[in-house]
């Protein structure tokens, strides 16, 4: 039998040992992880005067413009997701891991090569600004409205074939003397020739006609292909003036389609809504075409917290829209913008009415 002083140290060990292991799995519980959360955002109203838009209503229009009253609101939803810089320990992920509405994923899936929040915010405000316009094209194309679009240089890659001789902002209007309309048509034309070849690029920079010989470069990824270093947009007409005025702090695409269904419901006699509280998401394109979006059900939660009834689901996303409670919302899907209005003017008409569903 040990002596009561070797008893006393092995105790004593033992105690120290528990304390140790204590400590160490309090410290690697608070040791972050390189993951973020995102949990429901709030929502806002399209058709409404939102905190976000500065004291005046989100969508505006030209004194010329007529515009019809609507009831109810068209809400646009958001996702609520961790900073860059903050930093997410493993109790913070399992404990928001328990939570249905909260999703914890990779940091790398939502800020990749570990983007700065100044980056992330850069992105996210471009994004945005693509979507507005997006959805004022597929809006007032969807109202009956003529939006004419021009070919427009995007970015000018440094050191690339066009450096010093494109600019962003200018109007590309032929190809080796061939009329261009569309970004297409240049990209089309330009992939026509043999890397190494000249081609002449018809442009307009402000207001101003002229053309510049650009020498083709083979493409880093297949030297079959040639390129000039550029990248194209479409430049817009707009026949009637409107203004979205979401604030600095929404960022990222996936408002557009909820605009896009604002702006042609303010532009058309009656109203999508039924004086209901509709909610949704998803990307827009400027043909109408709705895209897939993340965060979904984090959505889903924000909008069932301001009492909407309906939600417009992408149809790419509807899958996981249906993967779980619904909130005791109408999941109701949309492929293009004039699937959303006709299953809105449908349900405005009769509750009851039978429309593209996720469930």
């Amino acid at each position: 039998m040990p002596e009561p002083s070797s008893l006393s140290r092995r105790y004593t060990t033992l105690v120290v040992a528990a304390v140790s292991l204590i400590v160490l799995t309090s410290v690697a519980l608070l040791v972050p992880v390189p993951y973020v959360t995102m949990s429901p955002g709030p929502a806002f109203d399209t058709l409404g005067s939102p905190r976000i838009a500065g004291g005046k209503p989100l969508l505006t229009f030209g004194d010329d413009v007529k515009t019809y009253p609507t009831t109810g609101s068209l809400d646009f939803t958001t996702v609520s997701v961790t900073r860059p810089d903050s930093q997410v320990s493993i109790v913070d992920a399992i404990r928001s891991y328990a939570d249905k509405d909260v999703a914890v994923v990779p940091k790398s899936l939502v800020y990749p090569d570990d983007e700065s929040e100044k980056e992330s915010s850069a992105q996210s405000a471009a994004q945005l600004a693509s979507s507005k316009d997006a959805s004022k094209v597929a809006a007032l194309r969807a109202a009956g409205y003529d939006v004419p679009g021009r070919p427009v240089i995007a970015a000018v890659v440094k050191d690339g074939a066009a450096a010093g001789k494109l600019e962003s902002g200018d109007i590309v209007t032929s190809v080796d003397g061939t009329e261009v309309t569309s970004s297409d048509a240049v990209v089309k034309a330009v992939g026509s020739v043999e890397p190494g070849d000249t081609v002449e690029v018809g442009i307009e920079r402000k207001g101003t006609p002229r053309t510049v010989s650009i020498v083709t470069r083979a493409d880093p990824q297949d030297p079959d292909v040639p390129r000039l270093g550029i990248s194209i947009g479409t430049k817009f007409s707009f026949p009637i003036k409107v203004d979205n005025n979401v604030g600095r702090e929404i960022g990222g695409p996936s408002a557009g389609s909820m605009f896009a269904l604002a702006i042609y419901d303010k532009l058309t006699p009656g109203q999508l809504t039924g004086g209901k509280t509709i909610a949704g998401t998803g990307e827009i394109s400027a043909d109408g075409v709705v895209g897939a979006i993340g965060g979904v059900r984090q959505k889903m939660a924000g909008a069932a917290e301001a009492k909407a009834t309906i939600f417009l689901v992408p149809a790419a996303n509807c899958a996981e829209a249906a993967d779980g409670d619904d909130h005791g919302l109408k999941l109701v899907k949309i492929t293009k913008l004039d699937d959303a209005i006709s299953s809105l003017e449908a349900l405005a008409k009769d509750p009851k009415a039978k429309v593209p569903s996720c469930s």
